[in-house]
């Protein structure tokens, strides 16, 4: 076995040490992650001639991860995703979360996880290589109760898989959702609009947004709408739509139910395929739901790597979570952590190609 591991310094930000991690299996897959929002700054895989392409949206120093408006590559908490209203009940008591101006608390808050310095540390064994990283969010922070300290590991195979396994502890009762904000795009990222890619997703119910973009509260079968990818489609085909829901949320931005009960059970949840590259893209999760996002809110102000514009569509994020506003649903999967609980998930992204 060949794999490897390597530690950069990459900066400073608040007095913290930054690090950029480069880890490489024996196929030639390489990914970066810096322990700055715990990032997927890079992911290079093969496409079916062998020509290697990094196929994720990215920033190419600190400064652009800093700046960043839109989670590019960072692990998204305490609470991913929309809770209407912000304030919360938990154990009889209220806490009013940091909110937006919706009136509703988004993504961990005004400063979430995908802002933090992590604490890290490489490992190189049997089954891959990659970063263990550690953050304690403080009891409080952004209006959630509990010393909440998330561990989020990163492996990386000789099967070309991406592993991330969640692990969290607290010492009050406290909400936890958490995802990794990754956005793919597997022409390269450079590759331009995602609407070619093909996607199969085996799922047969997925959650309607209010004007908030948070679940009404069904699990609304997909059949007969554009909601329905259990057969290979075309992103692109269905998603500019006089559909309520599609012009709502600007395209697709919307969460599909992988299981209705939390369990450890890894289950498919979507096959992403890229026609001119052939590149595969699999994504298993013990989550409950994952949230598909079309990348509707890029635009010409984003510039990445190799100063590169990310524009409209230009990325397909996979966001494996819980679902979203399972706070004010009780009848959704419980996104309540308790002491003496662990938290625990695993996602893996499997690259091939199709021959």
């Amino acid at each position: 076995m060949k794999y490897n591991v390597s530690q950069n310094n990459w900066g400073e930000f608040n007095g913290h040490q930054i690090f950029l991690y480069k880890l490489n299996n024996d196929n030639g897959v390489k990914v970066s992650i810096t322990n700055f929002g715990a990032a997927i700054q890079s992911l290079s895989v093969p496409d079916h001639w062998g020509n290697m392409a990094d196929v994720v949206l990215g920033y190419d120093d600190l400064q652009g991860y800093i700046d960043d408006q839109f989670y590019i590559g960072t692990i998204v908490g305490r609470f991913a995703n929309r809770i209407a209203g912000g304030k919360v009940i938990i154990n009889g008591t209220t806490h009013q979360l940091t909110v937006k101006d919706g009136g509703f608390h988004h993504h961990g808050g005004k400063v979430g996880f995908n802002k933090k310095v992590w604490q890290s540390r490489s490992f190189n064994n049997d089954q891959g290589v990659g970063v263990i990283l550690e953050y304690l969010s403080e009891d409080g922070e952004e209006g959630f109760p509990g010393n909440l300290t998330t561990t989020v590991t990163y492996t990386l195979n000789n099967q070309n898989q991406l592993i991330v396994d969640f692990d969290a502890v607290t010492d009050q009762s406290t909400l936890i959702n958490l995802t990794q904000h990754a956005y793919f795009n597997l022409a390269g990222h450079t590759g331009g609009s995602i609407l070619d890619h093909q996607l199969l997703l085996p799922l047969a119910e997925y959650l309607p947004v209010n004007a908030m973009q948070v679940p009404e509260g069904t699990l609304t079968p997909v059949s007969g709408t554009p909601f329905d990818f259990t057969e290979p489609v075309a992103i692109g085909k269905r998603i500019n739509e006089d559909n309520a829901q599609l012009v709502l949320s600007r395209g697709y931005d919307h969460s599909w139910v992988v299981k209705k009960q939390d369990s450890d059970e890894l289950k498919l949840a979507a096959l992403v395929f890229e026609p001119a590259s052939k590149r595969t893209l699999r994504v298993f999760t013990t989550e409950p739901a994952i949230h598909i996002y079309t990348g509707n809110f890029l635009d010409e102000t984003c510039i990445g790597k190799q100063n590169s514009n990310y524009p409209f569509r230009s990325g397909l994020c996979l966001e494996t979570q819980h679902y979203p506003d399972a706070p004010n649903k009780p009848h959704f999967p419980s996104t309540l952590l308790n002491p003496g609980e662990r938290f625990k998930s695993r996602t893996i992204f499997e690259f091939g190609i199709n021959e």
